[in-house]
């Protein structure tokens, strides 16, 4: 949602600590040479002193092994009549774009807002745009503030565009603490090319009651009957603190509806707004309900719209831990909050009751899901366009942290006795990257916008499927002829040093780069391996093969993953399709293995990391054996000496950096405590990454910096007593270790798992047990 991070985009609010499933990351470790602790404040490192030049670098490989069979194929196309979501403006892409419009009786152009630079960029409505097409219509970037789900964050143009040449525009005021949130009017002065920044006419600035930085809502919209409409979240941190959701007395966690026309700064209330007879709350706070209010009860919504045809007002409303929903508003209505979360009890956790402080029935959900689902929904449009009829009238909608998006027939009336609940296969695709909005064009076409910066179009596909991931393991070139369990000759094994948890089991690694072909290396990043290249993981219970995943880069640039389940007697494995689970032995008895679905693979394999993890200069400096030399070797070194970079990793592998494993003896307590976060967590802890808290759990970002000592958390408390993210002395009220050590709906990682890696609790218990501060 931003976005901050995400958006919860920022608006949304998700679980502390957001961990991946596995293709390629995280790994069984070996020893390392050295692993230096994170440091608040880094200084250079003194100049080694001269030594003897060292004895020539061993190679684990002596050649390149050429790989003609392991190669990603194009791919798989859906058929006739399948919805798909296609790049639409290829040659674009964008920084953090939060939203997607075109101006009133104008096809001819669209306009994406960019949530932390504060630009509003315009460019052609032609998919051959090039990023010289593109031209700035605002610039915000020295008036907002950025941090966490803060920025530029909605956009609305006047109804009678370009007669009226006004815009309105929603934003985080720079240098304010606690947080203001404006919605401003700007004009332009050159017949629609640019908005003029010194028109700016402040309409509404409300001041946050409290220090949180999430749950700013942002979305705004002109509604059929000509007012502006305004979705406010609840004013952040987690639960809802101050009630300020159910409290008529305060704008947040509202829909407000103001009349905007002709005002000027300022506005007035319409006349049939549901407290239109009392005080403007024009700072954000009165002493009687709130005349700007239209519905209230929200949590964060995120992203709404109107019915192009029925006028019906469609949110998405970010849920606490539980539940994600998409309502239908109603003027005066109350959609539950913080008594309800989707449909069922929040607060008080049972016995809450159907009705609010006043009497009033509290509206429920029309959709909603949980959090095997996804962690944060986007709210979308009903679909009114020309080019699937099938789809008209349907709502299109999506979940940021899973890219899935869904397709639903609203009901008739548009009320529910009880919200219809959506499962995973109810998903229609995912979309490439995460999702922080929707566009809708003039002719009621729609579009999804990644985070990563690209716009995609949703149209049905007009060919027969094409599906070309085979279905036995045995058949994608990735493993041997004449023996499945081993690899093809042309793989390349190798171990990350320190390890992502996968329920006890063994793991074994490939890499699998195609001929003529190499892998970019990075000094503090993750790699960036060539289209074409699949990465191997297999997995082992008790010695027996359990699961294989494919993860691959196709040759047109994008991820994904694919698994395979291996059958009883060890000859070969088939795909798995959507995800499963299966009762397997492992070493302490029976467990529940998860295979995971193509859509659950990219949620960890995240494009904010790379999508490859495990692939990093500190995870690969460390020693291996080869088996087909049976040589022990450092992977760099072999990497380098076979021509499988692009560019030399230079220098004495003993310099530089190497991670320690969490459940080894070497380095210090903090160096092991870190290296689990950075494998397990920072995929999606760290900037632009798909939460919407403010956390950077990656290895080189000093403690006093990752935004957990001694902070108090925004997605729940878990009833810990002076909860912290981390409290430095009091692993007992840290949510951080609360999180992993349990596997219910506020577990981490929240997908992927059934078991607690009890080995790594221990070493986080204790380097947060040792912890005497931030510093």
């Amino acid at each position: 949602m931003a976005i901050s991070t995400k958006l919860r985009l920022t608006t949304l609010a998700l679980p502390l600590l957001f961990a991946a499933c596995g293709g390629g990351g995280g790994g069984d470790s070996a020893p390392v040479s050295q692993a230096p602790a994170p440091s608040p404040s880094p200084s250079p490192a003194p100049a080694p002193a001269p030594a003897p030049a060292p004895a020539p670098a061993i190679s684990g490989l002596d050649t390149r092994p050429s790989n003609t069979t392991c190669v990603a194929p194009a791919r798989p196309q859906p058929g006739t009549g399948t919805l798909q979501a296609v790049r639409a403006f290829p040659n674009l892409n964008f920084s953090l774009p939060v939203g997607l419009y075109q101006a009133p009786g104008d096809s001819s152009r669209w306009f994406v807002i960019e949530q932390q630079s504060g630009l509003v960029r315009s460019f052609p409505n032609d998919p051959s745009a090039e990023p010289a097409d593109v031209t700035t219509f605002l610039d915000l970037g020295g008036k907002i503030q950025t941090a966490e789900e803060m920025g530029l964050l909605g956009l609305a143009f006047h109804p009678n565009w370009p007669t009226t040449p006004q815009v309105f525009v929603y934003y985080s005021v720079a240098g304010t603490s606690p947080v203001h949130n404006r919605i401003s009017r700007f004009t332009s002065n050159n017949g629609g090319v640019s908005l003029d920044l010194a028109s700016e006419q402040i309409v509404l600035e409300v001041t946050k009651n409290q220090g949180d930085r999430n749950h700013n809502g942002g979305n705004i919209a002109f509604g059929p009957d000509g007012f502006l409409y305004a979705g406010l979240g609840d004013g952040g941190s987690g639960g809802d603190p101050n009630n300020n959701a159910q409290n008529r007395n305060v704008l947040f966690g509202k829909m407000l509806r103001i009349d905007v026309n002709g005002t000027g700064a300022g506005y007035n209330i319409p006349s049939d707004n549901p407290f239109a007879g009392n005080a403007k709350c024009a700072a954000g706070t009165g002493s009687a309900a709130c005349a700007e209010i239209f519905a209230y009860g929200l949590r964060n919504p995120w992203r709404w719209s109107f019915d192009k045809s029925t006028g019906a007002l469609w949110a998405g409303d970010v849920g606490q831990d539980q539940r994600e929903e998409v309502d239908v508003i109603t003027k005066g209505g109350n959609f539950g909050w913080r008594i309800r979360e989707g449909g069922q009890c929040y607060n008080p956790g049972t016995g809450c009751g159907t009705t609010g402080a006043s009497g009033e029935p509290l509206i429920g959900p029309l959709f909603q899901y949980d959090r095997s689902v996804g962690i944060a929904v986007t709210g979308g449009y009903v679909y009114r366009g020309a080019a699937m009829p099938s789809m008209v009238g349907r709502y299109f909608f999506a979940d940021y942290g899973t890219s899935r998006l869904f397709v639903v027939q609203p009901p008739s009336p548009l009320t529910a006795s009880a919200p219809r609940v959506m499962g995973a296969s109810d998903a229609v695709l995912t979309v490439p990257e995460n999702v922080t909005s929707f566009g809708q064009g003039n002719d009621g076409e729609l579009y999804a916008v990644g985070y990563a910066g690209g716009l995609y179009r949703m149209q049905l596909a007009t060919s027969g499927a094409v599906d070309t991931i085979p279905t036995l393991l045995s058949q994608t070139g990735c493993v041997s002829a004449s023996d499945a369990k081993q690899p093809a000759s042309g793989l390349i094994p190798f171990t990350p040093n320190a390890p992502f948890w996968a329920d006890g089991a063994d793991k074994l690694r490939w890499l699998a780069v195609p001929n003529g072909t190499s892998i970019t290396p990075q000094s503090t990043a993750r790699w960036t391996p060539p289209n074409g290249t699949v990465l191997v993981k297999s997995f082992k219970l008790n010695n027996q093969l359990i699961e294989t995943r494919l993860l691959m880069r196709h040759p047109d640039g994008v991820w994904a993953g694919y698994t395979y389940e291996w059958n009883t007697a060890q000859t070969d494995a088939t795909r798995v399709v959507g995800g499963k689970s299966k009762a397997v032995a492992g070493p302490s008895g029976t467990q529940t293995w998860i295979y995971p679905s193509e859509t659950d693979c990219l949620t960890c394999h995240t494009q904010v990391a790379g999508r490859t993890l495990g692939l990093e200069t500190a995870q690969l400096n460390g020693s291996i054996t080869y088996p087909t030399t049976g040589r022990s070797a450092n992977q760099i070194t072999t990497l380098n000496a076979i021509g499988m970079l692009s560019s030399t990793i230079a220098g004495d592998t003993s310099l530089l950096s190497a991670y320690v494993d969490p459940h080894g003896s070497a380095g210090t307590v903090e160096q092991r405590a870190r290296a689990f976060l950075h494998a397990n967590c920072s995929q999606c802890h760290q900037p632009n990454g798909p939460t919407p808290v403010a956390l950077d759990l990656r290895y080189s970002t000093p403690l006093a910096q990752t935004g957990t000592c001694n902070v108090v958390p925004t997605s729940g408390d878990l009833g810990l007593t002076n909860a912290k993210v981390i409290s430095p002395g009091a692993p007992d009220s840290s949510v951080l270790l609360s999180r992993v050590n349990r596997r219910d709906a506020s577990a981490m990682p929240p997908l992927g798992s059934n078991l607690v890696d009890t080995a790594s609790v221990a070493v986080l218990r204790q380097w947060i047990q040792g912890l005497a501060g931030c510093q």
